[in-house]
């Protein structure tokens, strides 16, 4: 196999951000859409010039025309349809979260060892110079030691007919957005934290629509997030040091300008950081590539995804009974 050919199972809005960066690769191609029906399908194929279009999700994970999917659907369907395409021999990009509990998280990564299909958690931004040149920054000591992390990411949700209002579907701002600084904080913190505290705000159909959190890991070291539907857009990332503390902007979508990184050192005027023009979901694809045709192991591994959602199931324990929780 020289080249990647793509399955989308899905025609969420989201699939918009990757197809350019399928189609701008060179060891990808984008050659099969799944929907629910086939007019939606072969619409949706018409419109982004996708060569084969399938009726059913079902139907394309058993055809030869793709080799990985890229699984867009609502979070609640996320692991049903990653074994289900594994279990066919088609590797798996999954969008975020990749589950909702523990169990299914280890079902998956069980059903991937026992396949040898490739399964990784599709956050975009991990991928990117910015948040790699915030890590190396950190792990080469030029912020002394680092106490505490600050991340927020919210936006404005007024569409009340949203997937991400319904509980029963994973619904919530923590698993839409909230996920994003609790995972940079993982990042940079080296691993799941020792116990967390959440608390919340629930919106009309029952699920939070405000949550704010603090993380624990040892040694004075701390994490802090916001996530939000009710307050304008808006990403932030704070990383303070004893020698001083990493400014990021728009850490989670540095498609809508120019992402920075500045440094304010303790005794010092501020520097900014070089980061290199990438287009945002352009390196996990590039990484599903390696992995797949290379061998390589996925950079955000299955390890890392599952500290990821037990993490966030904690913070939601927390929230909920307004008690610490141990990890």
């Amino acid at each position: 196999m020289n080249k990647v050919r793509w399955g989308l199972l899905s025609t969420a809005n989201i699939n918009k951000m990757l197809i350019p960066a399928i189609k701008a690769s060179e060891r990808g191609e984008l050659t099969a859409v799944a929907s629910r029906t086939q007019e939606s399908a072969g619409a949706y194929a018409a419109e982004w010039d996708i060569p084969h279009a399938f009726g059913s999700y079902q139907e394309m994970l058993e055809s030869d025309a793709v080799d990985a999917v890229y699984i867009s659907l609502p979070n609640h369907m996320h692991i049903e349809w990653s074994i289900k395409a594994m279990e066919q021999g088609k590797h798996v990009l999954c969008e975020k979260p990749m589950a909702l509990t523990i169990e299914e998280v280890d079902q998956a990564i069980a059903v991937s060892k026992a396949t040898g299909m490739v399964l990784a958690e599709a956050f975009m931004y991990r991928h990117h110079p910015q948040t790699k040149i915030a890590g190396d920054f950190l792990r080469s000591g030029e912020l002394g030691e680092v106490n505490v992390v600050r991340g927020v990411f919210s936006f404005k949700l007024t569409d009340t007919d949203n997937v991400r209002l319904v509980p029963e579907w994973g619904g919530g701002s923590i698993w839409d957005v909230g996920c994003y600084p609790i995972s940079i904080a993982q990042f940079l913190m080296g691993g799941a934290p020792e116990w967390v505290f959440g608390d919340q705000t629930i919106g009309e159909t029952g699920v939070e629509e405000i949550i704010v959190g603090q993380m624990h890991y040892g040694d004075g070291r701390m994490a802090q997030f916001t996530s939000s539907f009710r307050t304008p857009f808006h990403t932030n990332v704070e990383v303070m040091g004893t020698m001083g503390h990493l400014v990021l902007n728009e850490p989670f979508r540095m498609d809508l300008g120019s992402p920075r990184l500045v440094f304010y050192p303790l005794d010092s005027e501020p520097v900014e950081i070089k980061v290199p023009v990438k287009e945002l979901y352009a390196g996990e694809v590039e990484d599903m590539h390696a992995a797949i045709l290379d061998g390589a192991t996925p950079y955000l591994g299955l390890v890392e995804t599952r500290n990821h959602i037990r993490t966030i199931l904690a913070l939601i324990k927390s929230a909920e009974t307004n008690k610490p929780i141990r990890l």
